[in-house]
């Protein structure tokens, strides 16, 4: 139990700082990263992309290191 309430804590940490970083809204993402856990990284990802795709647009090409 106490992994369980641990693992979802530091899920909204990690999801508050990654959406801090990504520009997203870092309430709603710490708030779904406890509800959640890690089961939400795969939508938090394509979250993070569409969000840079919109910003940058579509066209551009986006080279990383």
């Amino acid at each position: 139990m106490l992994t369980i309430v641990l693992v979802s804590v530091l899920s909204g940490v990690y999801f508050y700082i990654e959406s801090l970083k990504a520009g997203l809204a870092e309430k709603r993402w710490a708030l779904a990263g406890v509800i959640l856990g890690p089961l939400l990284l795969p939508m938090f990802t394509i979250s993070r992309h569409v969000r840079m795709r919109r910003d940058m647009g579509f066209n551009n090409a986006v080279l990383r290191a």
